[in-house]
Order: C-alpha cells, then structure tokens, then sequence
C-alpha cells in the first residue's frame, strides 16, 4: 500500500505530528520524520565503518523558521549569495532579480523540504577542524574540501542503491537551486510529499503571512514552482 498522502499542514512546515520523539532528536542531534530515523541510522552506521561521523547540521524546519529565513534575506539581515557562494549587494538588485538570488540557496517558506521532516543537511564531524563552523557552501564539499571524502563515499552508496532510500534532490545544476551535495532526501516519503505540494497550496498560504517580496513572488508563483521546488534529481525507485 503506498504511503499515505501528508496533510497541508505538514507538507507547509505548520506541524510537528509527524516528527520523531525527543529522545530520537536528542541522539540524532536534529529532528526527522519518524519513519526516516532508522533509514538514517543504518547510513550512519555504514558511514562509521567507513570511517566517517555522518552528522546532521539541520534536519526538520518551521514555516515560521523558514519564513524568518527568507525575511532577513530580503532585508539584508542575512548573506543573499551568487551561484558561486559569494555574497551580493541586495541594495542593487530589483525585487525580481533577489527574489531568484534567494530562491537558488533558500526556499520558499511553505516550499522547504526541510519542512517534511525528510531532508536534511549532513557533514562529517570527524573532519571538522576543531572549532570550526560548518557553512554549507561548495567549498566543503566539493573534491579537495573537508568533507568531500564523504561525499564521495555518498555518490558511491546513491549510485549503487545502498544508501537506505536516501538521494540527492540538488545533485546538479538544473537551473534552479544550487547544487547542495550536503542535502539528503529520504525518497520513500519525499517523493509522495513532492508529488502532493502544489502552486494553488502554496499561493495560497503566502498570501495570508507577511512575506518581503509577496508582490512578485506570487506574481510570478508558476515560474518558480517549476523552477525551484519541482526542479530536482529524480527520486530512486
């Protein structure tokens, strides 16, 4: 029997019914959606045979997490960053023009996969430098950076369907949001969420929240479905 589809307020980041306990939190250091803890904990345990310490940095996120999020970097509270990971100057950019800068590096709130409890952002606490604090940029993770050993023992296990049904949503450029090889999707229950958020859904609940550019993002709502939340790696079957 597929699973069953989620309800609004959990696909929209407005609910926590879904999550793991806090004890489950606790250990795993983030909050996931129940049936994705022990998945992730069969590729952590893979992981440390391999000498690696899979550890997650952001797991479940809030609408109102998200929301902030996106606020502050519409008003310049919070880095809006190139496709190369280098800073803008939000002052020169039109509404349309930071609205896509946002949307390649953060979600819509409502739009984050974050939000289902299913997805979630890993490093390897091992190689982290002692007091050093993880960034998420390419710079980590691509070849030569402190976590691509990893990463590449990641694409290794993706590719060779042992990776307990977790994939890369932003494996590669499509045009949309930028490649995050730190980002893990559990597929099992990812796909159905996927398959279930829609542009009437989310259309409709920003227009009731008090969002920085509101006016063109919903103007241009369609586009940016298609391009940034529909826009990902096929899930494996």
């Amino acid at each position: 029997m597929p699973p069953t589809p989620p309800l609004p307020a959990v696909l929209l980041g407005r609910s926590e019914a879904h999550l793991c306990s806090a004890t489950d939190a606790e250990e795993l250091g983030a909050r996931l959606h129940r049936d994705a803890v022990e998945p992730f904990r069969a590729l952590r345990e893979a992981a440390r045979r391999e000498g690696f310490d899979l550890t997650i940095l952001s797991g479940f996120r809030s609408f109102e997490r998200q929301l902030s999020i996106w606020n502050r970097k519409a008003a310049g509270e919070l880095a809006v960053l190139d496709s190369d990971a280098r800073p803008l100057n939000v002052a020169t950019l039109e509404p349309r023009e930071l609205a896509l800068a946002i949307l390649r590096w953060s979600a819509l709130p409502g739009a984050s996969r974050h939000h289902w409890g299913t997805d979630l952002d890993v490093y390897d606490a091992r190689a982290k430098p002692k007091g050093y604090e993880v960034e998420l940029v390419p710079a980590e993770v691509n070849p030569g950076g402190m976590f691509g050993p990893l990463h590449e023992w990641l694409d290794a296990c993706i590719a060779e369907d042992r990776a307990f049904g977790f994939f890369r949503p932003y494996d590669r450029d499509r045009g949309g949001v930028a490649p995050e090889r730190w980002h893990l999707s559990w597929a099992p229950l990812a796909r159905v969420h996927a398959r279930s958020l829609t542009p009437t859904l989310l259309r409709e609940t920003l227009e009731r929240v008090d969002m920085r550019l509101k006016d063109v993002v919903i103007r241009d709502l369609d586009e940016i479905f298609e391009r940034f939340v529909a826009n990902t790696a096929p899930e494996p079957a």
